[in-house]
């Protein structure tokens, strides 16, 4: 769940998040590179090039969108944590108590989906620059760099570099973990108290430091990992961690009221049975199949119907599989739907809801390649498509296509490859001589009862097609467990008159040799042919 720290007066809490990549990838991968970059056969060198800078308006809940420069200054591994140095100064004058609305800072491994947050303590607090008064409450002066210190749980050894989303400045890739022995040490003489209030600035171009937290037995930082979701006509996956589920959509394996397999859902099970037996890990052959009903009929009844159905998928999956794998079966009936039923697209919903599933730990030193028989018909979903981390770059580059509504612009930048992921980064521009909020569609943005989970934050009505194979990527979540998600996505609120703001979406990497996708933007339309650009 995204943390919104509130701010007062001369106080602004810079908040962000971070995502990391880094870690050893298949051979594929590294055939990939070296026919796109030349003699280059493993990874980019990473150059430490500190300080990582990007510049640009951000949210602020009073409406006071003033500019931000914000500067990574170090990212340290240590034996303990990971810790991230950073500053900020806001060059123009606002004035009053302001929320920076900016996602929450998190490292992810976009390889594995790992998913860190900074430690915090029993009362919220970050550790790290303490605020002069324990509240959470810095003071920031225009013109006045603030030196902030933040902890995060350790990043496994074999990652090299990150991407930092969170700032409200876009994505910034590339950014080196440096290995050192121990930490810098604390500020001398902080003099962040000495300058609290406006009646005691200090001049400008001056450092605020502030007292130095370090972790204690208190100490508590969220970890889960990012979620994403791929959909066709006939399946879908979800990537929750380490684990898979491919969902067959029912309208193919089905009757209505029936648990016997259709003529076309036998031969779905057996290209499906080809997915299984590349993606399932064969330390954890486990593959455990799940029937769902929607929402009609009693629970008793829509039981037994999802495990009958769960059945007839196992029976024929083993027929193909053969004895290398374990095969159970699981019916939750109508427990777990994931699109809701009873609204305008209810059929649309309720046939969402009609599935079976399969969900196993997937192999991830595999890698599916475009000769696989699977890809053309659906099944591609399953497939994991991984490149190396992204080289830092400040220019999103040139805006490859734009749209307005309701005197709001649109501008489309390119897509960017990361690990496993696309970051899609978009502008919204306020023509207009009054503040607003864009409908960008949410809910009713999406795909005819789509999963909602997926669907969630202004942005998550943002897909991304692949008009080949027809794919459809969702903008990914962070899970947290215990039902906490956050959209990987910024939030938009309201735009000011005349300001233009930077927003990124995080989306599941389609295959290398993807050149181009349409970007499906809610209620601005489709945008055909947005570069994906390494």
């Amino acid at each position: 769940m995204a943390r919104k720290t509130p701010i007062t007066v001369v106080a602004l809490m810079v908040s962000g998040s971070l995502l990391l990549s880094g870690c050893t990838v298949t051979a594929d991968i590294s055939d990939w590179w070296s026919e796109t970059f030349g003699d280059a056969s493993g990874p980019p060198t990473v150059r430490e090039e500190f300080p990582y800078v990007r510049e640009g308006r951000i949210f602020q809940d009073t409406g006071q969108d003033t500019e931000m420069h914000f500067a990574v200054t170090g990212l340290e591994r240590t034996d303990d944590y990971t810790v991230m140095y950073y500053e900020v100064t806001y060059p123009d004058e606002f004035s009053g108590p302001n929320r920076n609305l900016s996602m929450a800072h998190t490292l992810v491994d976009p390889l594995s989906g790992r998913v860190y947050r900074q430690f915090l303590d029993g009362e919220g607090l970050k550790y790290g620059s303490e605020s002069p008064n324990q509240d959470g409450l810095y003071p920031v002066h225009d013109g006045v760099t603030n030196e902030y210190v933040r902890y995060f749980p350790r990043i496994p050894d074999e990652v090299r570099q990150v991407t930092f989303v969170g700032s409200g400045l876009g994505a910034m890739t590339g950014i080196p973990v440096q290995d050192v022995e121990e930490e810098r040490p604390d500020p001398e003489s902080p003099n962040g108290p000495d300058h609290l209030t406006l009646d005691a600035p200090p001049p400008r171009g001056e450092n605020l430091t502030f007292v130095n937290r370090r972790p204690d037995e208190d100490a508590v930082a969220d970890e889960g990992w990012v979620q994403s979701f791929v959909d066709s006509e006939i399946a879908s996956t979800t990537r929750d961690g380490d684990r898979e589920i491919i969902s067959l959509h029912s309208d193919v394996m089905f009757e209505f009221d029936r648990s016997d397999l259709t003529a076309d859902a036998e031969d779905v099970v057996r290209r499906a049975a080809t997915t299984l037996a590349a993606n399932v890990d064969p330390d954890e052959p486990a593959i455990t199949v799940i029937g769902h009903t929607d929402g009609i009929g009693d629970d008793s009844y829509n039981d037994n119907l999802s495990v009958e159905r769960a059945e007839s998928v196992r029976d024929l999956l083993a027929e193909e599989l053969g004895t290398d794998f374990t095969l159970e079966v699981e019916g939750r009936g109508k427990r777990e739907p994931v699109a809701r039923e009873g609204g305008p697209d209810d059929d649309e919903a309720r046939a969402r809801n009609r599935r079976v599933e399969f969900s196993y730990v997937f192999n991830t030193t595999v890698e599916a390649t475009e000769e696989e028989e699977y890809d053309d018909d659906g099944l591609g979903v399953a497939q994991r498509n991984v490149t190396w981390p992204a080289p830092y770059d400040a220019d999103p580059g040139s805006v490859v296509a734009e749209g307005e509504l309701d005197g709001v612009r649109l501008e489309v930048y390119p897509l960017r490859r990361d690990g496993a992921y696309v970051i899609g980064t978009v502008a919204l521009t306020n023509t207009t001589g009054e503040p607003t909020i864009p409908d960008l569609g949410g809910q009713e943005a999406v795909q005819a009862g789509g999963p909602e989970q997926f669907n969630k934050g202004t942005l998550g009505g943002f897909q991304l097609l692949e008009p080949e194979s027809g794919l459809v990527r969702y903008v990914a979540q962070m899970d947290f467990g215990e039902g906490r998600y956050s959209s990987f996505a910024e939030e938009v609120h309201m735009l000011q008159p005349g300001n233009t703001y930077n927003l990124v979406a995080v989306f599941p990497a389609p295959p290398v040799d993807v050149e181009e996708l349409t970007l499906r933007a809610g209620p601005f339309g489709e945008f055909e042919e947005v570069p994906v650009e390494y």
